[in-house]
């Protein structure tokens, strides 16, 4: 059966025009997601057989000092290497029914039905990302895209590299605690201090709501300073040294983790960002569908600046 070509347009106009307000919506409503968005942790890729991120993990052993007519060595310096991330995809879709239709019959009442239809999917897409980014990719037969539940982990396998003892490759492993223990802030300050290097440091602190409310027991109320900017984002959160400190219902029980967001990045495929699908009508179904389309995953470019604390109680 033929389709509508005005009622398509305007479906597929009104979506278009949500796209940005779409992303912005899902990626600003979560504590980790809003933090990559507010620091600019996203990156657009328009291609490539996997997604390619430049590791540094050795210095250039031909700095030195000389004078006058020294040889300056040429050695070739190894040090760096490169992770390498599938891409994953993620989608949601959108219907309405004949029924629908007719019911909608105006320019004004079909918008309002597709927003809210968008709303919806909205709200499930900002719920489905962020408790894959707290989980460890292995979700949905591995369809799932990485989290923090891998990145941040102690002896596995990341990004197509073996952090496991007797690989060669401590520097791309993160720093853990993970004695079943009440929570301190002796635990804290060291796991802190461990991923800290100079001017380098933590971010942001993502835990539980139980472990958030036993850090707040460990203050006098004298000294619960907060981060102003991401509690006028709507994020409840107290400071621990320069971090802001921000509970969310999909972190772990136990863990908190001590991130810098520098060397996470969300990255996205330029042509499948949030791109929607015509709306199709299938000859057996009285109702149109489109599709909303994300190819990406989340990455890390130095997984020795991420740490975490795991079994931790109140």
């Amino acid at each position: 059966m033929a389709g509508n070509s005005n009622f398509d347009a305007l479906l597929s106009t009104t979506l278009a025009n949500y796209r940005s307000q779409l992303t912005d919506n899902v990626f600003t409503a979560r504590p980790l997601t809003y933090t990559l968005m507010d620091k600019g942790r996203i990156r657009m890729l328009n291609g490539g057989t996997k997604i390619v991120e430049p590791l540094i993990y050795g210095s250039n052993e031909t700095v030195s000092s000389y004078s006058d007519y020294d040889a300056v060595s040429l050695t070739p310096q190894t040090g760096i290497s490169a992770s390498e991330w599938n891409w994953k995809q993620y989608a949601a879709s959108i219907s309405i029914s004949g029924i629908e239709e007719a019911k909608n019959n105006g320019e004004a009442e079909i918008i309002n039905l597709l927003e809210a239809k968008i709303m919806q999917a909205e709200e499930s897409m900002r719920e489905g990302f962020n408790q894959m980014f707290f989980g460890d990719g292995t979700g949905n037969g591995g369809k799932n895209w990485d989290g923090l539940g891998n990145i941040v982990e102690s002896g596995n396998t990341v990004g197509g590299i073996n952090s496991a003892n007797g690989q060669g490759n401590d520097w791309w492993r993160s720093y853990e605690e993970n004695t079943a223990t009440a929570l301190t802030q002796g635990q804290m300050t060291t796991a802190y201090n461990t991923v800290s290097v100079g001017s380098e440091h933590p971010d942001v602190i993502l835990t539980s709501q139980t472990l958030f409310e036993k850090y707040e027991s460990l203050l006098t109320p004298q000294l619960r300073y907060t981060d102003t900017k991401t509690a006028d984002a709507g994020f409840q959160n107290l400071l621990f040294k320069a971090a802001p400190i921000m509970y969310d219902v999909h972190c772990t029980a136990g863990v908190m983790y001590f991130l810098n967001t520098k060397y996470l990045t969300l990255v996205g495929h330029s042509s499948k960002w949030f791109q929607q699908t015509e709306f199709i009508r299938p000859e057996d179904l009285d109702a149109r569908y489109a599709l909303i389309l994300c190819y990406g995953n989340l990455t890390c470019r130095n997984r020795k600046k991420q740490g975490k604390l795991t079994a931790k109680t109140a």
